[in-house]
């Protein structure tokens, strides 16, 4: 029996790729709020996303709770047709009447006052309420283990810094492709960072947007250093392409509104365990990397 299954909002891609019948593949991977295909096309990952999830690259949500009654398994087929995509025998979803959405950054600001102090409110909110153990250091590390990976973490993210500062561009590559699939988490600390920083790097008008190849040099050596489901939001970055709660925040750094600024940044916050919170801490050093490395010239 399968159910059919509305989709509540869709990437514009993705959707078009359904209403043309290009899309064939099959379940990678399975989650209580997500499941993973992979395109036999392009051998990229889509996910299909519950209703409590933001929007994202190559991202469908559809109108449930959680995935698991679904009983969705890894290696059910996945088709088009007639523009429904069919997941096995067990889930058919509908895009009729769908809300499209597309990852669009705002532009780098000409006058960066309002930025720099959003980043200090952001920081301090971080620092109490952000999750610890990647980026963020816990102020007692559970173990060991941890403790390592945060100094590390700490080490080479901040040596990354200091050669985009000093507008090393080549030398900075080695330090970040250092960070890559390194922390706990099933997308890595270190690739949540560098999902932030990449995203700045984008922004048009950034002073790091002439340099933005970095992010496809890192990417290029990143295929075999992390897992294929942290890779494809790396690839995504790369190219300017984050979920919805990662524009919002932007968007919010932009102005003042003190209310808009943490609520944006609380639901950044709660993304995964620490993942909202390094790529969070990826944003901070990307802006104040751009604002040290001379700010925007109108």
């Amino acid at each position: 029996m399968s159910f059919l299954i509305n989709t509540i909002s869709g990437d514009a891609d993705f959707i078009k790729e359904i209403n043309n019948s290009l899309f064939t593949g099959y379940v990678h991977s399975t989650f209580n709020r997500t499941f993973n295909i992979k395109s036999f096309e392009n051998g990229d990952l889509y996910t299909i996303a519950c209703s409590k999830l933001d929007n994202g690259p190559n991202t469908l949500i559809i109108d449930v709770d959680n995935m698991k009654p679904l009983e969705i398994g890894v290696s059910d087929r996945v088709r088009v047709e007639q523009n429904f995509l069919y997941i096995g025998d067990k889930l058919i979803i509908s895009i009729d009447k769908i809300n499209k959405w597309e990852s669009v950054l705002p532009a780098y600001p000409c006058k960066v006052e309002t930025v720099k102090q959003n980043l200090i409110k952001m920081k301090e909110y971080i620092n109490i309420h952000g999750v610890g153990g990647g980026i963020k250091k816990n102020a007692i590390p559970q173990n060991p283990f941890e403790a390592e990976v945060s100094n590390m973490l700490e080490k080479r993210t901040l040596l990354l810094l200091n050669e985009l500062l000093n507008d090393r561009i080549s030398s900075a590559l080695p330090h970040a492709v250092s960070i890559v699939g390194l922390g706990p988490g099933l997308t890595p600390s270190g690739d949540d960072f560098l999902t932030g920083l990449f995203t700045i790097f984008n922004m048009k008008n950034s002073p790091f947007n002439p340099y933005r190849l970095f992010c496809e040099d890192v990417l290029k050596k990143a295929k075999t250093l992390t897992n294929d489901i942290s890779y494809m939001t790396l690839k995504k970055a790369a190219f300017g392409k984050v979920r919805e709660s990662i524009i919002s925040l932007l968007n919010s750094l932009l102005v003042e509104d003190d209310e808009d600024l943490i609520l944006s940044l609380n639901k950044l916050l709660n993304i995964g365990s620490s993942s909202g919170t390094d790529i969070a801490y990826g944003i901070v050093f990307g802006m104040e990397a751009t604002i040290r490395a001379g700010g925007k010239v109108c």
